[in-house]
């Protein structure tokens, strides 16, 4: 006998589960695959290098080409540090929105997914329906690649995946690329009146930051091309978010660490940013060594995501449309999974409910408003997908 829950009682539930990124996703996975289990539905994991974190994938109706996946992730951000007015992991109304971490970011998504499951089986597919779960989308997309590899050699190729991050139910048909990395800077210490004979770590990661600086100024005074004017801004922008240096105010400091990410709209490359700085702390490098041999500069990595390009004659763009009556144009800034099934040969958009103003936010909610609309979506989905 299926689990049967209402589109808010699946959000309580789901929001019930404190998944935030630091720790394992794999209770609310559980649960979600024995909710899809109930209807008779058999989910597959796709775990991570330590077992402790998992993706989800289930298949609904015939085994043929030209579904569409609903992809949504299962992490959330941390609440430590925030002011909240009630538990956040406890769904909360009040003044018509449904209060908890995920409500909005996007867990509301995931409760409109899981409950279309039971209205495809009565209704009927012709064309089948997708489900991802994902990990780890909050600290970079990570879990998604290994998702979506498998679902592309396991399940037969849908026509359409839609992303729901909240857009206020408007079909997003662009968002930025990203890349994000650490500098480590190795110095060498001396006293601050010989300091010409040691390498500050601190005023060497201080020029790099200078050069990130420079670049963002001159993104700036560029016109956009016609792919990037969208955009808000229409340009790259480099930023440094954390920055660690020294022991002391009169000896060059030995080590210092900043981390940084960078943001590009579609028509440039985030790898092609990362080359050139790494392009720069190599000429900043030789210069650093020439006096102490010992000094170096290490850049590592930390996430890439590629950008979400608007596609000509999009079947996924299309669909949304037609479902939601949404003709307008509509790009952002932030980035998504969307990207990365796109780079996979799927035709993609994100379309949820909820605003991203309130993602990440104390007192993160979803209207009701929203969340019946999304209820709709799912419903016109479902007919489509019958028809």
């Amino acid at each position: 006998m299926g689990m049967h829950l209402s589109a808010r009682e699946m959000l309580a539930k789901l929001v019930a589960f404190p998944s935030v990124s630091n720790v394992s996703n794999l209770p609310i996975i559980d649960f979600i695959a024995a909710y899809l289990q109930s209807w008779g539905i058999e989910s597959h994991l796709v775990h991570d290098a330590s077992g402790q974190k998992a993706n989800l994938y289930a298949h609904v109706g015939p085994m043929e080409p030209g579904g569409v996946i609903l992809s949504g992730h299962t992490d959330v951000v941390p609440v430590k540090g925030q002011e909240w007015h009630s538990d956040p992991f406890e769904l909360v109304e009040r003044d018509g929105r449904l209060y908890g971490r995920g409500a909005c970011d996007m867990k509301g998504f995931d409760a409109l997914a899981l409950t279309a499951v039971p209205l495809a089986l009565a209704r009927g597919l012709k064309r089948p329906l997708q489900i991802a779960m994902s990990y780890d989308e909050e600290v970079g997309c990570l879990g998604a690649p290994a998702l979506i590899d498998t679902m592309r050699t396991t399940l037969p190729p849908a026509a359409a995946v839609i992303v729901g991050e909240p857009s206020l139910m408007k079909v997003v048909t662009g968002h930025k690329g990203a890349v994000g990395f650490t500098t480590d800077v190795r110095g060498f210490e001396v006293h601050s009146s010989l300091m010409h004979t040691g390498v500050s770590a601190v005023m060497t990661a201080a020029r790099l930051v200078e050069w990130l600086r420079a670049r963002f100024v001159e993104n700036m005074a560029t016109v956009p091309n016609e792919m990037d004017a969208p955009f808000e801004p229409p340009f790259t922008t480099l930023h440094v978010g954390v920055f660690h240096g020294g022991t002391a105010g009169n000896i060059t400091a030995r080590d210092c660490r900043f981390a940084t990410d960078i943001r590009c709209p579609p028509s440039q490359s985030p790898q092609e940013w990362l080359d050139r700085f790494q392009h720069e702390a190599e000429r900043v490098e030789a210069e650093i060594q020439a006096i102490r041999p010992e000094a170096k500069i290490t850049i590592t990595p930390r996430m890439a995501n590629p950008a979400l390009i608007p596609e000509t004659d999009g079947a996924a763009e299309k669909l949304a449309r037609q479902l939601t009556g949404d003709n307008g144009t509509h790009v952002v800034s932030y980035g998504t999974e969307a990207g990365q099934f796109q780079e996979r040969g799927y035709s993609t958009v994100v379309c949820g409910p909820g605003s991203i103003e309130q993602a990440h936010q104390p007192d993160e909610f979803i209207s009701l408003e929203q969340l019946a609309a999304g209820e709709a979506f799912m419903q016109r989905l479902v007919d489509w997908l019958a028809s």
